[in-house]
Parts: structure tokens; sequence; C-alpha cells
């Protein structure tokens, strides 16, 4: 018994710039609270370093230094802004809007 499958060709997956703008603005909304604790995390370190707050959890390695969480917060900041901007401009069907 010979059983054929055939199967429809596709055409590869191309982003269109409205879904690549959504998927920025997507990346760009989760970035933010990825960043606030980063900061304070890093905010957590420099206290336990100044015998301010307790221990920090993170006690060997590159993450245990109050200077790398705040860096990563600052990074993911200012990804989120540019990916921000790069979402809102103004090529959505029908908008209006200007850039900033």
């Amino acid at each position: 018994m010979v059983v054929k499958i055939r199967l429809k060709s596709r055409m590869p997956l191309v982003l269109s710039p409205v879904s690549s703008q959504k998927l920025a603005l997507a990346l760009s909304t989760l970035l933010v609270p990825a960043s606030v604790a980063a900061y304070v995390l890093g905010c957590w370190r420099l206290g336990s370093d100044l015998n301010l707050t307790g221990e920090f959890a993170i006690r060997r390695g590159i993450f245990s230094h109050w200077q790398v969480w705040i860096a990563l917060g600052a990074a993911m900041h200012i990804l989120s802004f540019g990916l921000g901007r790069y979402a809102r401009r103004s090529s959505f069907p029908g908008s209006d809007a200007r850039p900033i």
C-alpha cells in the first residue's frame, strides 16, 4: 500500500511592518518591569554593601555587584524606549500620529 501525502506549498513567514511594530511594542512593554526589577536588585545590593538592608541573595559571580544590575536596568530601559519609539511611528494604517 502506498500513501501519498500532498502538502500545499506556503510562502515563508515574513513580518510586515505592522506586525513587527506590534512585536516591538510588546517587547517594549515587557522590558519596563524587567528594568525596574534590575534597578531594585541594584539598589538592594548597594544597600547591602552599606549595611542598610539584609544580605543580598547572590553572593558570588558577576551578578553579585550593584553596578552590573544598575547598568543592566539602564540598558533595558534604553532598549524599551527605542522599541517604543519604533512601535509608535506613524506607519500604522489610518494613524495620524507623528513621531516624537
